[in-house]
């Protein structure tokens, strides 16, 4: 295999977490910097119902992609386990399987796009001067998800094999173009939302046609040869015992999320605007956590996959360690810089207002939201996905739902609304502590008691 790609099972590991997960790092803040270019130039040259509309859409969005996205975690544990075990022939057979899930995956996604997006959009209460708007973004920008499924499937995989470099230098060349096209569309065309939403379709598929060609040119057991592209059943049913119940978790957890911007849409468009924009702040904070997430994921299936579980152990406390600093140095750096980075997005004192008080809420306990998200990726890791789906749609979801439910039906404010999320967190990461040290010493005496026999 290529000597290039990072050894998960032998050697420090300190240094091999944090040199595996910088470009992950850079790779979501990337991808945060294509949304992010979207809502700062139209917020600065389309007015604040454009702004409002773009950033309203994330949960959205979120909701229509993550059932398939989950499922790209299931293409990831599946490749790590089986690098761990060196099973190479089982790697290309999920490769192959992979693209061709996505594919499938993507297309279904454009129709739900171009026929979904309105009537959901009413649901959640969009106001009548974004409606039209985010109802246009979207449809726009689901032209292009059979490229971004392909692109986080192929990712996925090539993370599992220990590349992380090569997915952030073909996310930087189209983050490029999609800066260009936001500035000539909306700027020069005055294409407003419809510009943005081009622009991002146009970098998703650049990203994904880099990452294709990389593929195909490889030599070992990551090839991708076009007329292989197939599903093969064990390994779609591995896929699926993973990545089902991680997609369904997403799903619900973007449900949960759309409900909560129904909750903010009731406060007015200012208001909209300004969680819009700490929303897309939260998300440089939340990437970086996710990307310690996604580590614990990989060297976990890596080394369950061989075997070592003094360094699966190992992997788990150092990500966790490493989630929590990151977590709280960024999470009140975020709230800290409040003013400056909402002035970046719109210039308007209620919708800054408004964002701060988000960031507060959201963003300095946001740790929390780290460990709770590396405790999953170790359960995955060990080969386990219903446990952290039922405990986070428990903990994180429906503890969020009854909140606004009830609580908040009484107490109607910002701060109440945003509470919601620290509190899920906390619960959520004390059930998920649990299940993992039961899973792990089942695992541990399983291999113990198969070495005796």
């Amino acid at each position: 295999m290529n000597k290039k790609k990072l050894d998960m099972t032998h050697g420090p590991l300190l240094g091999k977490l944090i040199i595996f997960t910088i470009p992950i790092v850079m790779s979501g803040v990337l991808q945060l910097l294509f949304n992010a270019a979207d809502v700062i130039v139209v917020g600065r040259f389309a007015g604040e119902a454009s702004l409002a509309a773009v950033g309203s859409t994330g949960s959205l969005i979120n909701l229509m992609t993550n059932l398939f996205i989950g499922a790209s975690v299931g293409a990831n544990v599946c490749t790590a386990q089986f690098y761990g075990a060196r099973q190479y022939e089982d790697v290309k057979k999920t490769l192959h399987t992979s693209v061709a899930i996505s594919i499938i995956g993507g297309i279904v996604l454009v129709f739900l796009g171009l026929f979904g997006a309105r009537p959901m959009l009413e649901l959640m209460g969009s106001p009548e001067d974004v409606l039209p708007l985010a109802a246009l973004y979207v449809q726009i920008y689901f032209l292009a998800m059979p490229a971004a499924m392909l692109y986080n499937f192929l990712a996925a995989i090539l993370r599992a094999a220990g590349d992380t470099t090569h997915p952030l230098v073909f996310l930087t060349i189209a983050g490029i173009v999609n800066v260009i096209l936001n500035l000539v569309l909306v700027i020069c065309f005055g294409l407003g939302v419809a510009g943005v939403a081009i622009a991002s379709a146009t970098a998703n598929y650049i990203s994904c046609i880099l990452l294709v060609l990389f593929f195909i040119k490889q030599d070992d057991a990551l090839k991708l040869n076009l007329s292989e592209i197939s599903i093969d059943r064990r390994i779609l049913k591995k896929i699926v015992k993973i990545g089902l119940p991680a997609g369904i978790q997403g799903s619900v957890f973007s449900l949960s999320n759309v409900v909560i911007q129904s909750a903010i849409n009731s406060f007015g468009t200012a208001a909209i605007a300004g969680s819009s924009a700490a929303s897309s702040i939260e998300g440089f904070v939340y990437v970086s956590m996710n990307s310690v997430s996604q580590t614990c994921v990989t060297f976990t299936g890596q080394n369950f996959g061989a075997g070592n579980e003094k360094r699966v152990k190992k992997v788990i406390f150092e990500c966790l360690g490493i989630v929590t600093v990151l977590g709280i140095i960024l999470g009140n750096l975020a709230y800290y810089f409040a003013d400056v980075l909402l002035g970046i997005y719109t210039d308007s004192a209620p919708a800054i207002a408004a964002g701060t008080i988000r960031l507060f809420w959201v963003c300095t306990p946001y740790f929390l939201c780290g460990i709770m998200d590396s405790l999953t990726g170790g359960l995955r890791g060990l080969g386990y996905s219903t446990v952290p789906m039922i405990v986070s749609l428990l903990g994180a979801c429906f503890s969020r739902l009854i909140w606004i439910a009830t609580y908040f039906r009484v107490h109607h404010t910002e701060s109440v609304l945003f509470f919601s999320y620290p509190g899920s967190w906390l619960l959520t990461l004390s059930v998920h502590s649990i299940c993992l040290v039961i899973i792990y010493r089942r695992w541990v005496k399983k291999k113990k008691s198969e070495i005796r026999i």
